[in-house]
Formats: structure tokens, C-alpha cells, sequence
């Protein structure tokens, strides 16, 4: 079967603060655009990043928004702390998300559901292990920049606290990342 390009559409699956966190986290978004040179992370929402982009027939989506209802269906909403910034160096600063359980859980959830309901897999054997985080700068930080912020954010404060209530799936438009759908997370 030969699958043309052009059908398919960039996902990610995510969890998206609601407020006040998430204008917090655009905030520092729009800080690292004027200070620091840095608008990539502009094109998608602050966002904790459950499953990373994939591939997927657009005609077929509704099959993700069904299979993530299923998995959110018995699920109960739960705080999230982020504490502080963090970086993956020479490019990537991040707000810092406090990894829990029920964090844990709902992130395995995800990865379990795309192997066995998508048919999608990490690309290597060795894929990252699970450090959640909300961008505010990444591929357009230049080194140099990196260094000048990171100086600073390393030990700025922020601590803050959200209720995680769904999970949501992005869609990408060709230019930035939008919420497709959002699935709340409901006891039975």
C-alpha cells in the first residue's frame, strides 16, 4: 500500500495548563522572543508533552480522539507542581515540571496506547526516559543566547500548581500547533 505524503498530518499529545499557569509559561515564551532571539517555542501552546509528534492519516483522527476518550475514561484529574527552570544544553530551557505518579501514569498510559491502539513506536530502542517540562525556548536558542539566559533562569523562581483536568491532542497546521481536541480526564 503506497501512503502519500500529503494525507498525512503532524500529533503530539499533551497536557495544557489552564490558567494562570498557562499565561505564566507564555509569558516566559514571549520574554526568550524579545530578550533572547528565541520564537519557536511560540508555535504551540505551553504544553507537558505525553506523546512526541507522529504521523497520522488526517481522515483517520477521529480514531486517536476515540482511543485517548477511552484511555482518559476512568482517569481522575490531578494537581501538577512545576518548580523552577531546567535545561538540556546548548539549546533547550525549560520550566521545570515535579514528576508524580499519577504524572507517571497517565504518560504510560499514553505510550502504551500508541503501540497498541496506533501502531506507533519510539524510533530507537533507546528512546528518552520521561522528563516533563514545558518548553519556552528550543531550536532557534543560539548557543551564545542559551549560555546569556541560562546564566539567568538557572536560578530564577517560579513555583506554581495546576489542575491537570484532560488531555489534549495538537494538531499541526504547517505552521503552528493547535489544540484539536481536548479529552477530560473522568472518573467512571
Amino acid at each position: 500500500m503506497n501512503m502519500k505524503k500529503d494525507n498525512l498530518k503532524l500529533y503530539f499529545v499533551a497536557i495544557v495548563p489552564g490558567k494562570p499557569v498557562y499565561e505564566e509559561v507564555l509569558a516566559f515564551k514571549e520574554e526568550f522572543k524579545e530578550r533572547f532571539n528565541s520564537k519557536a517555542a511560540l508555535r504551540s501552546p505551553p504544553h507537558i508533552t505525553l506523546h512526541m509528534p507522529f504521523q497520522w492519516k488526517e481522515e483517520k483522527e477521529q480514531l486517536l480522539v476515540s482511543s485517548l476518550e477511552d484511555l482518559t475514561n476512568g482517569q481522575t484529574p490531578f494537581d501538577i507542581k512545576v518548580e523552577g527552570f531546567g535545561a538540556f544544553p546548548p539549546r533547550v530551557i525549560y520550566v521545570n515540571v515535579i514528576e508524580s505518579n499519577a504524572l507517571k501514569a497517565i504518560f504510560q498510559a499514553v505510550q502504551k496506547n500508541a503501540r497498541i491502539d496506533w501502531h506507533i513506536y519510539p524510533k530507537s530502542t533507546n528512546s528518552r526516559p520521561f522528563k516533563p517540562h514545558m518548553t519556552i525556548a528550543f531550536r532557534d536558542l543560539k548557543k551564545l543566547e542559551f549560555f546569556k539566559a541560562w546564566e539567568e533562569f538557572e536560578n530564577r523562581k517560579y513555583i506554581a500548581q495546576f489542575l491537570a483536568e484532560d488531555i489534549c491532542l495538537l494538531k499541526h497546521n504547517g505552521t503552528n500547533w493547535n489544540i484539536l481536541h481536548r479529552t477530560t480526564l473522568a472518573e467512571k
